[in-house]
């Protein structure tokens, strides 16, 4: 059964280089079939160099998705071409947003998107949350609230169709599906400080269009199975949505990146 390594949120620009490289060896002492990563890898003037790092120092595919911070002090169309263009030279990286359905045994295929908190959930009006997205990335700064939901909810609605396009593809073809994202899809996946975030937080932690595509696909395939493995939240936790869907929110901390539990591939 192969096996996969699995981050999220190893916010690399708050480590040492002697953590980036403790980081790299402890994935070569699993000896995966590959890393899967989350999101939340750099900023959006360091991403690009430090996934370069992974592409040199490790000697397995590199599987991922961006996360929020992975834009901060740049644009996302800008990330989002540098990223592209580096993964079509790079030996081991894939960049699941721009990939489709990627084989991983003859039972499970991956599929995966940055995805986006689309403030659909809890009480986007009422909150008085303000992320650092809504001031360091520049298709959410300077706008009024009404104007920066507007931009959530198309995020959140291009990474939903994402999945609509690919999930299907690999239901057909595979019994057991992995999806990569980095904002976890459903309200009660939102792990926060050891509890399930509150009216205020959710329309910042909870990417709902995504969440209702998993639904409604998984529930037309009963006969199939999804794992989604996100991060954001920094707060560890699983959730059995459906008897056929599980997420699983990987825990993280500022300034030491670190690997969650293995992932086995039937």
């Amino acid at each position: 059964m192969p096996r996969l390594a699995w981050a999220t949120d190893v916010h690399f620009e708050f480590a040492t280089v002697s953590d980036v490289v403790a980081f790299c060896e402890q994935v070569i002492a699993l000896a995966p079939a590959g890393l899967l990563l989350t999101g939340d890898i750099g900023q959006a003037r360091s991403v690009g160099r430090y996934l370069q790092a992974l592409d040199r120092a490790l000697p397995v595919p590199l599987y991922f998705v961006l996360g929020n911070h992975d834009f901060y002090h740049g644009s996302i169309r800008e990330v989002r071409a540098a990223v592209a263009e580096l993964t079509e030279t790079a030996r081991h990286l894939t960049w699941m947003s721009a990939a489709g359905v990627v084989p991983l045994s003859e039972e499970t295929a991956l599929v995966g998107h940055d995805g986006w908190a689309d403030g659909r959930c809890g009480d986007y009006a009422g909150s008085r949350v303000l992320l650092n997205d809504y001031r360091l990335i520049s298709e959410l700064s300077g706008r009024s609230a009404e104007e920066r939901r507007a931009v959530l909810e198309a995020l959140g609605d291009e990474a939903a169709a994402h999945f609509r396009r690919v999930l299907p593809a690999a239901l057909a073809t595979h019994r057991r599906v992995v999806a990569l994202t980095h904002v976890p899809p459903f309200a009660e996946a939102t792990f926060y400080r050891g509890r399930i975030s509150d009216p205020e937080w959710l329309p910042h932690f909870c990417a709902r269009a995504v969440g209702e595509v998993f639904l409604e696909l998984m529930d037309r395939h009963p006969d199939r199975d999804l794992l989604v493995l996100c991060g954001h939240t920094h707060s560890g936790g699983a959730v059995r949505v459906r008897p056929n869907l599980e997420v699983i929110v990987g825990t993280a901390e500022y300034g030491h990146p670190a690997l969650q539990a293995p992932v086995d591939v039937p």
